[in-house]
């Protein structure tokens, strides 16, 4: 076996965070393995006052790091998987998914202790239009706005009383030990997740079995079984970068599982959703099966309509 294994990863304190979370789950797996980070900032990070979607959306996090793979620089590149596109450039692949944190919303506040307590008109910010649209299909009366930046940019926005509240992902702020910050969690029920939102995954070049193999230690096959299912309805959905689609996968007993998704107009005065249930074995199929299923409710509609909008448009 190698006696080293460099990760490229991008400079952000979540993502500094996510590559020295596996270098040290992989050196206490391989005691005589010597894992190395590599660093860089992306064009994703440098760009901060624009929505995602229009300068490229969330490949913009990828890309550069696959960049310094095909150099020959890094062997491996440690993702948010819900920054991964569905479809990975040829040569690469995932060769690990770990074990899901928490999947939730965050509700973050200095004022208010939970989103049912905002006021009329009150400001909340997020990036995520599925977000935006799940949260005002509930409270249309509020002003949502964007809002860009890593995490201690946000809530610096926040401190600074540019909002009123902000919704970030739960998972990022316990990893960041920020869970202080943290007013509640939004149940699934009220604003379901991004695709596998919570998940870190490993990406390789696919030809390297070496590699393969040492990273093949960290995979988690409950979490595999779910980010399965969760891809594949947005694959069927044919969901981009930023797009207003919700989705959550739970295992049951019995080795079934049980995966619920949605699709709302940006403005979230339409919401379609649709839950499907069957075989652990059958995660693959039974996602592509609930696109169909919202596919045949109106969700492709409502997602032509998205990327005709200005947000979409470069």
């Amino acid at each position: 076996m190698r006696e080293t294994l460099r990760i490229a990863t991008r400079k952000s304190p979540l993502a500094m965070w996510q590559a020295e979370f596996v270098k040290a789950e992989l050196e206490k797996a391989y005691p005589e393995l010597k894992v190395e980070l590599l660093p860089m900032t992306t064009k994703g990070d440098k760009i901060l006052n624009v929505p995602l979607a229009k300068i490229g959306g969330k490949g913009l996090f990828t890309k550069e790091l696959e960049d310094r793979m095909m150099d020959g620089d890094a062997d491996i590149a440690v993702h948010s998987m819900k920054d991964v596109p569905m479809e990975l450039p040829e040569g690469f692949a995932l060769g690990a998914i770990l074990e899901r944190h928490s999947p939730t919303d965050a509700f973050v506040s200095n004022k208010y202790a939970a989103f049912e307590e905002l006021p009329q008109g009150a400001i909340l910010g997020t990036s995520s239009l599925r977000r935006k649209a799940q949260l005002m299909a509930i409270r249309p009366d509020l002003d949502v706005r964007d809002l860009r930046g890593n995490v201690g940019t946000r809530l610096g926005k926040l401190d600074a009383g540019e909002y009123d509240a902000i919704v970030l992902a739960t998972s990022g702020l316990q990893r960041l030990e920020l869970d202080e910050r943290i007013r509640h969690e939004i149940a699934p029920e009220v604003c379901l997740p991004a695709v596998t939102q919570g998940t870190l995954g490993i990406e390789y070049f696919a030809k390297d079995e070496d590699v393969k193999e040492i990273i093949s230690v960290l995979n988690h096959e409950p979490t595999e079984i779910r980010t399965i299912a969760e891809r594949a309805m947005n694959h069927r959905l044919e969901g981009g970068c930023q797009v207003p689609i919700g989705v959550f996968a739970e295992l049951l007993d019995g080795d079934r599982i049980r995966i619920r998704g949605l699709v709302a107009s940006l403005d979230g005065s339409t919401v379609i959703q649709d839950q499907v249930e069957g075989a652990q074995s059958d995660a693959h199929a039974l996602g592509t099966q609930l696109g169909e299923m919202l596919l045949d409710q109106g969700a492709k509609e409502i997602l032509q309509e998205v990327y005709a909008s200005d947000l979409h448009k470069g």
